[in-house]
């Protein structure tokens, strides 16, 4: 069976691990703070804060900045259950944009109108997380803007596009936000095995991450309220929770960034052949935009309208044939958790559209060209199939 996506890892990710398990330290030591400082150098942030998933970092990343019980935050239903979930363990209240269906990421005009309203209401989030879908950028310069017009904070969720760019600007800069997330699950752009990270330019914001990834604690003498002078001390000062990465998932993550501008090049160039072999007539294809720059974590292909009735038979076709497809997402507002918080059908409905229509192809480092004509081929030949049933 041939994934949709899968980690790509060489002697050289191998030789970092044994070091590591040979070393005095397997959980807090070197690497981590190496791994860290290499990341906030990749993107251009000023702090990278490690942790052992995104979802992790989304959840301290709201802790970090003062969300609580009852604010509000709004996302895209088109991602991950982990982008919303997080509003929810800090008892705050979840609300969604729908996106733009060719992009899949979230419709900056229905957001303006949004805001518009919420500010009559006095409805208005604290936090807003845009989703980077499939590794291609959000139109952060845009969103900034209306964060300072309307006064929320941005998480970018860009766990699918480490490597990619926007204007120019390298994904995880933090230009545009006040803080930027990864992950570094083996499907993604780069692995640690399981991981994750946050990062941002403001001093405070990363001393806070930190803080809450590691207990709430601190052992910085500076900070201490009480036995500021005894050498054993430490404190807790809020309350944390265990989100540390381990060196040994450092080590591999640092052996790994160094072939990211590789990894990427390499998505890249699958995606093009994939639209150079596939037929745009029965399926809208990833657009190459520019100032946009995809890392490419999926290649998503949409059935058009008039073939939206035979999506589910092409997605059981390739699954027969081996390959292993998937769907990116079941959109969020449509789990039943959320139903029960009072969301329904119909609510976000390009979403919903986008999850009637879409299927992700393989595309990860080690692709083969021959593969992908292959796969290419089989799409291209079911619905010249069906093209001839119907005539």
């Amino acid at each position: 069976m041939i994934p949709y996506s899968t980690q790509k890892i060489d002697k050289k990710d191998i030789s970092e691990v044994i070091k590591t398990l040979n070393s005095p330290f397997l959980t807090q030591g070197p690497k981590v703070d190496k791994f860290e400082k290499e990341i906030a150098i990749k993107v251009n942030a000023k702090y990278a804060a490690t942790t052992n998933s995104a979802t992790s970092a989304l959840h301290i990343s709201c802790l970090a900045l003062g969300f609580k019980k009852n604010d509000i935050l709004w996302t895209s239903p088109n991602t991950f259950v982990a982008s919303s979930n997080c509003a929810l363990h800090v008892g705050g209240k979840i609300d969604f944009i729908d996106i733009d269906y060719t992009t899949g990421n979230i419709d900056i005009n229905l957001l303006e109108k949004k805001l518009f309203k919420a500010k009559k209401i006095n409805r208005l989030p604290k936090i807003l997380i845009p989703v980077h879908f499939s590794g291609l950028p959000t139109d952060q310069e845009k969103i900034y803007k209306l964060s300072k017009k309307y006064g929320f904070k941005i998480i970018e969720d860009a766990s699918h596009s480490l490597g990619a760019k926007y204007k120019n600007e390298k994904v995880g800069s933090c230009k545009w936000s006040d803080i930027c997330i990864f992950s570094f699950h083996p499907v993604k752009i780069i692995t640690t095995f399981e991981g994750g990270c946050a990062t941002t330019n403001k001093k405070a914001i990363y001393e806070r991450l930190k803080l809450f990834l590691n207990h709430g604690i601190t052992k910085k003498k500076k900070d201490f309220l009480f036995n500021k002078h005894k050498s054993w001390h430490y404190e807790q000062h809020v309350l944390g929770l265990n989100y540390r990465m381990t060196d040994v998932s450092a080590a591999i993550g640092s052996s790994q960034l160094k072939k990211l501008k590789y990894f990427v090049n390499e998505r890249n160039d699958i995606a093009k052949n994939y639209s150079k072999f596939l037929n745009d007539k029965y399926l809208y294809i990833p657009k190459f935009k520019k100032d946009f720059f995809s890392s490419f974590h999926l290649y998503v292909i949409k059935t058009r309208d008039n073939y939206q009735k035979y999506h589910e038979k092409l997605f059981n076709h390739l699954r027969k044939k081996k390959i292993n497809v998937n769907l990116h997402y079941i959109p969020v507002h449509l789990h039943p958790y959320y139903r029960n918080l009072g969301f329904k059908e119909g609510d976000f409905k390009i979403s919903e559209k986008h999850a009637n229509n879409a299927i992700s192809l393989p595309i990860f480092p080690g692709l083969k060209l021959r593969q992908i004509i292959k796969f290419s081929n089989l799409i291209n030949h079911f619905f010249l199939k069906i093209d001839k049933e119907n005539n």
